[in-house]
């Protein structure tokens, strides 16, 4: 990664000339301390990097601190706010609901806060979708149930006729939760207010259970999916030790990117193959996958196999590609695909065996998020008022080198993070299943 040519500026709707009420809970020895724009979080921390720059005469890019300042943009009482989650369901989108309405409501007295339903829909008037009025009271219990409250939708909308929506509602803020689809559109968004004139703020959280959200080391929701993915190893573990050459076969998310695979792989180390998109592998051959499964049931009677959604697509080269709503490409199903092709590849050696296969996504997907997400989306909900009543736009939330900063939206938008094939998280992943590389060549 270039550090030195990332974008890291963040936009701003004007000058900040209101003291902020956050300043009133900061008084005293246990009180809040405000940052400035001047705190920066390095984006490269190694040595040899850092030198490289300085030797050249280049400062280190860094990202701009998140947390609340002295002086805001925004009126409290004057200000109306709009939240909408974009895309697929994750554990901790109402947990990032709740933090926003208590920090507006409580901690900057704003009392006009309005839930979109349903996504971009929630905009248009011809989907008719009603706007929630969001309270203390009505978010107060929502971080124990999964899903999101407001609803959700995938596929563009016109963004004019977002923008149109947002000035009938005189909205001074716009919280968005989304992925990457949802990002690329807050930054279409974010520039047909600058073009209109229009001082509306636009904040991002970033929402993916993949972890796969460029220059965001953690995205929420994913703690609590690589505990549960976890637990459904232990139940694929058991099966296939239940029968004579048992195969647990088990899939979970990951589009593009194996993070959840490898690490649940790595916490509950009862795999013996780990599959990822970032990772290609052969099938037949003397090194491919089922020449490596059948010495392993030779040699231990057992095996788990954990295959991201994504892993192996390059099997279904010559299937018709299917695209959904949002424009993503349908994924070929690789879990059932591969248990077709193992019991195949068994059958015609003559060799019994008990292949159960578990596909727990959707489960994982629509659960409450567990103790880590909670306290995660608490500091990325809160962080992104700060930002916003500052009148900072055009940016979302992350989380770097242990700091949650600013990082701007077109800097993210349409790229994505994966596993490096040689990394540490790979090289781990590798050792504690001793697969090998799964190739031929």
């Amino acid at each position: 990664m270039d550090s030195a040519s990332i974008i890291t500026d963040i936009p701003a709707l004007g000058e900040t000339k209101i003291p902020s009420p956050v300043q009133n809970r900061a008084k005293g020895a246990n009180g809040i301390t405000c940052v400035s724009d001047n705190e920066r979080v390095l984006i490269d921390v190694r040595e040899l990097s850092l030198v490289q720059l300085l030797q050249d005469g280049q400062a280190p890019a860094c990202f701009e601190l998140a947390g609340p300042r002295n002086n805001i943009f925004f009126d409290p009482s004057k200000l109306r706010c709009a939240l909408v989650t974009c895309g697929g369901l994750c554990p901790g989108l109402n947990d990032i609901i709740r933090s926003v309405v208590l920090e507006l409501h409580w901690g900057y007295g704003v009392r006009n806060i309005y839930g979109i339903r349903y996504g971009l829909q929630g905009f248009i008037p011809k989907f008719g979708h009603d706007v929630i009025d969001l309270t203390p009271d009505f978010v107060v219990n929502i971080h124990e149930r999964g899903g999101s409250v407001l609803g959700s939708s995938r596929g563009p909308q016109d963004v004019e006729e977002i923008v149109d929506c947002l000035e009938r509602m005189n909205i001074g803020i716009l919280f968005m939760i989304g992925g990457d689809g949802a990002l690329m559109a807050a930054t279409r968004i974010a520039d047909t207010i600058l073009e209109r004139n229009l001082k509306i703020s636009v904040v991002g959280v970033p929402k993916t259970i993949d972890n796969d959200i460029y220059l965001v080391s953690r995205s929420f929701g994913f703690d609590t999916a690589v505990d549960v993915a976890t637990r459904a190893i232990m139940s694929a573990h058991n099966e296939a030790q239940g029968y004579p050459n048992g195969i647990g076969l088990l899939k979970l998310m990951g589009r593009h990117s194996g993070f959840i695979a490898a690490t649940a792989a790595l916490a509950q180390q009862d795999v013996n193959f780990v599959l990822i998109p970032e990772a290609d592998f052969d099938l037949q051959g003397p090194n491919g996958l089922l020449a490596a499964l059948e010495a392993r049931l030779a040699d231990r009677e057992h095996a788990v196999i954990v295959a991201a959604e994504g892993a192996g697509q390059i099997f279904f080269t010559d299937e018709k590609t299917e695209r959904d709503a949002s424009g993503n490409i349908k994924l070929k199903d690789i879990g059932i695909y591969l248990k077709e092709i193992i019991q195949s590849y068994f059958d015609a050696k003559r060799i019994n065996i008990s292949i159960k296969y578990i596909d727990p996504s959707y489960m994982i997907r629509s659960l409450p998020a567990n103790a880590n997400d909670r306290v995660f989306c608490n500091f990325l909900g809160r962080n992104a008022v700060h930002a916003g009543m500052a009148g900072k736009t055009n940016l979302l939330i992350g989380h770097w080198n242990n700091n949650f900063v600013h990082v701007p939206m077109k800097t993210v938008a349409g790229k994505r993070k994966q596993i490096d094939p040689k990394g540490r998280l790979w090289r781990s992943t590798l050792e504690a299943t001793g697969q090998g590389s799964l190739k031929n060549d």
